[in-house]
């Protein structure tokens, strides 16, 4: 896994370039963001427990077939399979945030995740609806953390949305 810093300096040695005007602006602003970054984990932290409660309560009221007999949530394992998945999306989604850098999403969340949830029959569309309700929830609880311009944390979920969402050619 690798942040901003390292991605940016790993892509300027490989070139065998200096660091440029790009380049420095893309620090300063990591660098100017990184305390709005800390905390908003830290108000995802906290939250956890409830912004995956109740994005799941959202999810179900909205996608009500999941839950009923042959929804892919129904039977307690399946349901509790759900709450895990989505924690440990949120969780990553943290790390992408406070690392500046989607690279934690690709290496410990995306690979293969799609064909996994596909060959085991999990649907993929319920599960990207539930990304979205979770990144409108942490939006906020991070705005109720103080932080006015929560659009940097649309960046995770995002990436994690359109990852999944791709299908092949």
């Amino acid at each position: 896994m690798q942040d901003a810093v390292t991605n940016l300096i790993k892509n300027y040695d490989v070139t065998g370039r200096y660091l440029d005007r790009n380049a420095v602006d893309s620090l300063k602003s990591y660098f100017e963001s990184g305390t709005q970054r800390v905390q908003a984990a830290a108000a995802i932290n906290s939250n956890a427990a409830f912004i995956v409660k109740e994005s799941a309560v959202k999810l179900f009221e909205d996608q009500p077939e999941l839950i009923r007999p042959g929804g892919n949530a129904y039977t307690t394992r399946r349901y509790a399979a759900c709450l895990r998945d989505m924690d440990y999306y949120l969780r990553y989604a943290t790390y992408a945030l406070v690392a500046g850098s989607m690279d934690v999403l690709d290496e410990r969340v995306l690979q293969g995740l799609r064909e996994t949830y596909n060959s085991l029959g999990v649907p993929i569309s319920p599960t990207v609806a539930g990304i979205q309700i979770m990144k409108d929830m942490v939006k906020e609880q991070v705005a109720s953390a103080g932080i006015d311009d929560t659009s940097f944390v649309d960046e995770p979920f995002d990436y994690m949305t359109r990852e999944l969402s791709e299908t092949d050619i």
